[in-house]
């Protein structure tokens, strides 16, 4: 039996790799990978593991997360040495508890390596921090995800109580529901003027950056034809901005 790794590829720049990261990929026999790792990550991976995708949402077959488990499981009891590479850290907003359980109960051992979240990497190609002490000394990660829409046993985020947080709202897989989560704020008395950044493929080649208000971020991701993965970044701090 060999111990899982469950490993952060960080934003998507193979040079954001911790060295942790670089050396399990390297001793991995089998690597599960998300369809948001940049693949040039995989280049540190030896000729002969196998290298599986678990797939895009939308467009093919999707494996579940109890078929991404149970392969896990499988193939460390078998003696192989696994790494389920995930983008960013495991640790945000990466259904971590759900793996980490799975190996529990089935007594495989398991480390997590972190990487680098996106929140971290879009600031820093924004040349922002998320926390500028003249500006913010919070700041809160948020999921646009309407999980519960999905499993009514999650808690339902009530976004409109962000309205009022004294400092940088973050906000993670929001494209499709900025209209939502944006409008919620605003009915509970956000500034319309906020300003917001939106951070497209941080670190990437072809990443992108725009700059609008909270009143318009949900117009802004339709004119600019933006789409997941993006980042978004709301309040004071964005107007250190170049």
């Amino acid at each position: 039996m060999k111990k899982v790794f469950i490993v952060g590829a960080g934003p998507g720049d193979p040079e954001l790799l911790t060295l942790k990261a670089v050396r399990c990929i390297a001793e991995a026999d089998l690597i599960l990978y998300d369809y948001l790792v940049d693949e040039r990550t995989l280049q540190h991976a030896k000729a002969e593991a196998e290298l599986v995708s678990l797939g895009q949402p939308y467009t093919g077959r999707k494996l579940k997360q109890t078929e991404v488990n149970q392969r896990m499981i499988e193939a460390a009891a078998a003696g192989q040495a696994v790494v389920r590479l995930k983008g960013g850290d495991p640790h945000i907003f990466g259904r971590l508890n759900e793996e980490m359980t799975a190996l529990a109960d089935a007594n495989i051992p398991f480390e997590v390596v972190p990487g680098i979240t996106s929140a971290s990497a879009a600031a820093q190609v924004a040349g922002i921090s998320l926390t500028d002490r003249h500006f913010a000394s919070a700041a809160a990660f948020i999921t646009g995800h309407l999980s519960y829409e999905h499993d009514p046993s999650l808690p339902k985020l009530d976004f409109g109580q962000f309205a009022a947080f004294p400092g940088t709202l973050v906000f993670y897989m929001g494209t499709a529901t900025a209209e939502i989560w944006s409008g919620t704020m605003l009915e509970a008395g956000k500034e319309p003027q906020t300003p917001v950044l939106i951070v497209f493929e941080a670190t990437l080649p072809n990443q992108r950056i725009v700059r609008t208000t909270l009143a318009e971020v949900s117009e802004t991701f339709r004119q600019e034809r933006l789409y997941h993965p993006c980042i978004v970044i709301v309040g004071k701090v964005v107007d250190r901005f170049p």
